[in-house]
């Protein structure tokens, strides 16, 4: 089954991200990494603002007591409202001048998961970490090369990640009490004509819907790793997806224009948009940073 989505917003964004859906003000948030900005998408009045955080922001979460969570170059912070001040309550690589956050979103409770990666995508150079809701960090994967999706699944037991360039999505088995993770080991693998695994979310189904870097698609995978759903994107570097609307059947869907040749940009006027699209399954919601 193929489904071509629909442009959103023409936002012409770099890099963007980590869509984020707000059900209580029917809104969708997002990033431009290297833009160093937060998006924000009334989609009822159609009304938009911008955050600028001032340097590079690779994911953004709503926060359970207001405002927002952030994942940012030199760590974790959160604000107390939208445009509010940043606050800094962890920084696991301030040491590490050459790297940024990237991906990230919150499990059931209210824990902050995001990675990291070099600027120049230098091998293994990048982490994955947990900022719980007492602000302590804890480190969760490490020799990380590009830290992307990751999604929990239905039943609250596993943790689906993606390392980019591994090509693949891999499982961990996940304590929900503890926020503990082992026992990694290959769900399936990516074929390379699909493009590369960027980010992800998950459906009431089980199923995984797969961003693809290169691959001008949304593709929905069962957990043996067969294709049963293709979201047809008109940009070639689609980035991440997540369901919202009132029915959570909507998928919002983040690009990016960075690299892309003259010509590949005249063919992609839209690259670097937000576009949805209607899918015939209810997704599972976001959920808020507890911190």
């Amino acid at each position: 089954m193929k489904i071509t989505a629909d442009l959103l917003f023409d936002g012409h964004a770099v890099l963007a991200e980590g869509p984020v859906y707000s059900a209580a003000d029917h809104a969708l948030l997002w990033v431009d990494i290297p833009s160093h900005l937060i998006h924000r998408l009334e989609l009822t009045s159609g009304e938009k603002a911008e955050m600028n955080v001032g340097q590079a922001v690779g994911a953004v979460v709503l926060r359970a007591a207001g405002g927002l969570g952030i994942a940012l170059r030199d760590g974790f912070a959160v604000t107390d409202r939208w445009g509010g001040a940043l606050t800094l309550v962890a920084s696991p690589e301030k040491d590490k001048s050459d790297n940024r956050m990237n991906d990230g979103k919150c499990d059931r409770a209210g824990r902050f998961w995001a990675g990291t990666m070099a600027f120049k995508e230098g091998p293994g150079a990048g982490a994955l970490y947990r900022l719980d809701v007492d602000h302590s960090v804890h480190t969760m994967v490490t020799g990380v090369t590009i830290s992307n999706g990751l999604c929990w699944s239905l039943d609250n037991k596993q943790m689906y990640y993606i390392d980019t360039p591994l090509g693949r999505v891999d499982v961990f088995d996940f304590d929900a009490a503890t926020g503990r993770i082992g026992n990694r080991r290959i769900l399936f693998e990516i074929p390379k004509e699909n493009g590369a695994p960027d980010g992800m979310t998950i459906d009431e189904e089980g199923c995984l819907w797969v961003a693809h870097w290169g691959g001008s698609a949304v593709r929905r995978y069962t957990k043996q790793g067969v294709v049963d759903q293709t979201i047809e994107i008109p940009a070639s570097r689609v980035t991440s997806c997540m369901f919202g609307g009132g029915d959570l059947r909507d998928l919002y869907i983040t690009t990016a224009s960075t690299g892309l040749s003259a010509e590949q940009q005249r063919d992609q006027p839209h690259a670097g948009g937000i576009f949805v699209a209607r899918t015939g399954v209810k997704g599972t919601p976001g959920y808020a940073f507890g911190g």
